[in-house]
């Protein structure tokens, strides 16, 4: 598995047989410095967490482009198909959808998730985390927007978590001090990766408290480099 990260919580996951994004938040992003057409090449699946435009992001316009099929919770598949998506993939949390190369399941995230179009807010079904799985592969969660809750033990338990990719930004999530926490005392993995972070001013500039938390304990914090492709 190859894991490149392009700022705030887009991620591109390269398996074997397959490869897609999370998050693909692209346009508007401050972190982001590749361009678009080369970080969704080939690729076959884009996996959204909730219904926020810093996560949703580019999703339309590279499904479009690329044929990628959208894997995220109904209420915003609807959303989007009403929006000219073609091929997605509906489902909700505690699901898990067999893609064949890989799967998917949505599981629990403490945050809001919704969009405003002409003034009004409205809601886009539940904030969710993505657990990824492939044969051969690690077990990767990349947990979306999220606070800290004692039951990401348990999830880490059911499907057997070796790496984590956490948010740490704090002001809209957990903050770098409660991450660790969360990767120490809660899931475990064997590595943790951090991000919702260095992007927007009002979140927090750098991955130093998070790994501060970390030091001392059993789980392996990793880093990446934007765009640069790391191997899990």
């Amino acid at each position: 598995m190859k894991l490149t990260w392009f700022g705030h919580s887009a991620f591109r996951i390269d398996l074997v047989d397959a490869s897609l994004l999370i998050d693909p938040f692209f346009t508007g992003n401050p972190a982001f410095e590749g361009d678009i057409a080369t970080a969704s090449k080939g690729i076959s699946h884009i996996v959204i967490t909730h219904g926020h435009g810093d996560h949703i992001g580019d999703s339309l316009a590279i499904a479009e482009a690329t044929g990628a099929t959208v894997v995220t919770n109904f209420d915003l598949c609807m959303y989007l198909a009403s929006k000219g998506l073609k091929s997605f993939e509906p489902m909700n949390t505690g699901g898990t959808v067999d893609l064949v190369a890989f799967s998917v399941s949505l599981v629990r995230a403490d945050h809001s998730a919704g969009l405003v179009e002409g003034g009004v807010n409205f809601p886009l079904g539940n904030a969710n985390g993505a657990v990824i799985k492939a044969k051969g592969e690690k077990t990767l969660w990349h947990m979306g927007d999220t606070d800290i809750f004692a039951d990401m033990a348990l999830i880490s338990e059911l499907h057997g978590v070796e790496a984590c990719i956490c948010p740490i930004g704090d002001r809209f999530t957990m903050g770098g001090k409660t991450a660790a926490l969360a990767m120490t005392r809660f899931v475990k993995p064997k590595v943790a990766i951090p991000c919702h972070y260095g992007s927007f001013p009002m979140i927090d500039p750098n991955a130093g408290a998070f790994l501060d938390g970390l030091k001392g304990s059993d789980v392996q914090a990793l880093v990446p480099e934007k765009g640069e492709a790391i191997s899990l």
